[in-house]
């Protein structure tokens, strides 16, 4: 059955990017118009959209959003730069024509904008969709609305609303006094509202009231409704458990191929691994390594943060860098880990290199250099680079947790089943444990090239996610037909 899909999200990729969120909402919509879906996408119009690359066009007049007793002019546009993929820019430049897309002191009320903004375009346009797929705390007022303020409405209440939490660390929480600021009802300010230890929470509204919820990978879904990893909102999460389901992403394999990636030094596939020996010696140069084939590289592309394992990485690397391997790490974040990495590169220069920036054609060649790829997350909600450095034949050594766990299966020696290798205990020891039987398996030599068969076999494309989505949307949708 072909369903109307309206998704909407506070970034996507090509508009404008912070994270991982933005590669999932450039990427879902095609592959879901790809099954035959009507999928238009809704983004704010930022000044980091780049009005020469992406051109966009009005749909109509401007429309009246009321927030907090005033009433804001906003334009809509839509652009075709996603193929297949209508993409509606709501424009106020007040609130969204500024450096930085969060971070703002305003954002409750600018993102609160933006969702009673999506919901007037309903109202005024011929287009309905059957179900709205929310994102973050950013767009969790959206089923809020639908529930309270549009209730009666004829029409928009019979909309299904999914809303998927990306990272529940990230919840949009604000001062009680933002309720007027941003319109809503003092009832909504309870236990079973947007009410959290005295404190506004968007998220939690969404928790709330939306139809149904997923995570991005089964294993998360279960976490989150823990006290380890439930962010203090566990009880919501249970309570909502038999609504709650998890979706591993997918990856677009245009952009994510070895075979036809024009930043590798040379392409390779799963039949010629040619091109993938000459990437490790060209990254060893281009990094100051020494140019050792028998070498294992280990390869890390990261924020530099406790959340990605970089504490327990810290801990273990003093001990790896006296191994006869080699490291690299790109990556951007917390001050500390900036000295301590360049720190320890500067101490062993033709063991390990540490750039410290963004650089997504160095990216592109540590995937591809690597022969092994580092992700020992404290928690992982799915997990991007684990999928890519599969299909680079890059060998993922990671923690078992979130989508982590669901993608990466232990390598068996015997059975030569796997495609990794993994560790339960958050600690060093358990890290460099991991570490320790990849690197074995590596200096044997025998088994190595079943495991990057199995490794670049891995299918993780959208398709499959695509129709799962589409599943959860139909469900959603006849349960407010119901």
């Amino acid at each position: 059955m072909s369903l109307r899909v309206l998704l909407c999200t506070s970034e996507a990729v090509p508009f404008a990017k912070t994270g991982g969120l933005a590669d999932v909402a450039g990427s879902l919509p095609p592959a879901l118009a790809r099954l035959g879906h009507d999928v238009r996408l809704a983004v704010p119009k930022y000044s980091a959209i780049d009005a020469e690359k992406i051109e966009s066009r009005p749909t109509g007049g401007a429309i009246d959003v009321m927030l907090g007793g005033h009433s804001l002019r906003v334009g809509v546009e839509v652009s075709d730069a996603i193929k297949g993929v209508p993409t509606y820019l709501f424009d106020c430049p007040d609130f969204f024509q500024r450096e930085g897309l969060y971070g703002h002191p305003d954002d409750a009320e600018r993102f609160s904008l933006f969702c009673r903004a999506v919901l007037r375009f309903l109202e005024e346009d011929t287009w309905r969709p059957d179900a709205i797929h929310g994102n973050d705390w950013q767009t969790a007022l959206i089923p809020v609305l639908l529930k309270t303020a549009y209730a009666e409405h004829p029409e928009l209440s019979k909309i299904g609303t999914l809303h998927t939490i990306h990272n529940l660390a990230y919840q949009g929480m604000f001062d009680a006094s933002v309720m007027d600021a941003v319109g809503l009802d003092q009832s909504l300010f309870s236990l079973r509202g947007l009410e959290f230890y005295g404190k506004v929470n968007f998220l939690k509204g969404g928790l709330v009231f939306a139809d149904l919820l997923n995570t991005v990978s089964e294993k998360y879904a279960e976490e989150i409704q823990t006290r380890e990893f439930g962010e203090r909102l566990e009880g919501v999460l249970t309570e909502r458990s038999g609504d709650l389901y998890g979706i591993l992403n997918g990856i677009d394999y245009e952009v994510w191929s070895p075979s036809a990636d024009r930043l590798l030094e040379a392409n390779y596939d799963s039949d010629d691994l040619g091109g993938k020996a000459a990437s490790k010696a060209a990254l060893q140069r281009q990094c100051g390594l020494s140019e050792r084939p028998d070498v294992p590289l280990i390869g890390l592309v990261s924020r530099l943060a406790a959340q990605k394992g970089l504490d327990v990485l810290a801990e273990a690397l003093p001990h790896l860098l006296r191994w006869d391997a080699q490291f690299v790490l790109l990556g951007t974040g917390e001050h500390y880990y900036h000295d301590l990495l360049s720190g320890l590169a500067a101490g062993h220069p033709s063991k390990m290199a540490a750039v410290l920036e963004f650089d997504n054609r160095l990216a592109h060649q540590i995937y591809a250099g690597s022969d092994m790829f580092l992700m020992p997350s404290r928690y992982e909600p799915c997990g991007l680079g684990q999928m890519i450095s599969l299909r680079y034949g890059a060998i993922p050594i990671v923690r078992s947790t979130g989508g982590l766990a669901d993608t990466i299966d232990d390598f068996d020696l015997d059975s030569g089943e796997g495609n990794g290798f993994s560790f339960e205990q958050y600690s060093a020891v358990s890290l460099l444990g991991a570490i320790g039987r990849a690197v074995m398996t590596y200096q044997d030599g025998r088994s190595w090239p079943r495991l990057m068969q199995n490794a670049m076999a891995a299918d993780f494309s959208w398709e499959r996610s695509a129709a799962k989505y589409a599943e959860l949307y139909g469900k959603a949708a006849e349960r407010r037909r119901g």
